[in-house]
């Protein structure tokens, strides 16, 4: 940024953790898990007498983790993570055949952006499929 002269640092390395509202955890963690193939990365109880769950899953190999929390002062769902894949096609076949997920009816590309489209959990959180970079 021009007419900066300071110099920042920080401690802050990557971003690590996304975190969704979802109404039921249970339920988030099965679409999660069992339809997108995600793994769990934590599922630890915490705060008086364990009532409150802390609960991270990933797709497998990720460094990133999504956490699903349940609504903290507002409603659940309305969040958008993107998560990187091999063959969007493909992966757009898989779950569009599965017939019970709310899925895009196609991939798109718009010129300048990856081949993706949009899943959506039950409580309306958008995951968009995107195309994995060239290297």
């Amino acid at each position: 940024m021009t007419g900066m002269t300071q110099t920042r640092t920080t401690t802050l390395t990557q971003l690590a953790v996304t975190m969704f509202s979802v109404s039921d955890q249970d339920a988030a963690l099965a679409f999660y898990t069992d339809v997108l193939g995600f793994e769990v990365r934590g599922d630890e109880r915490f705060g008086e007498d364990g009532t409150d769950r802390w609960l991270e899953v990933a797709p497998p190999g990720s460094s990133a983790r999504l956490a699903l929390n349940p609504p903290m002062g507002g409603s659940p769902g309305g969040g958008a993570i993107g998560v990187e894949s091999t063959d969007v096609l493909a992966e757009h076949r898989r779950l569009a055949a599965r017939g019970d997920v709310d899925v895009d009816p196609v991939p798109t590309r718009v010129p300048g952006a990856p081949l993706l489209f949009a899943v959506r959990d039950p409580d309306g959180n958008s995951i968009w499929v995107v195309e994995e970079p060239a290297s």
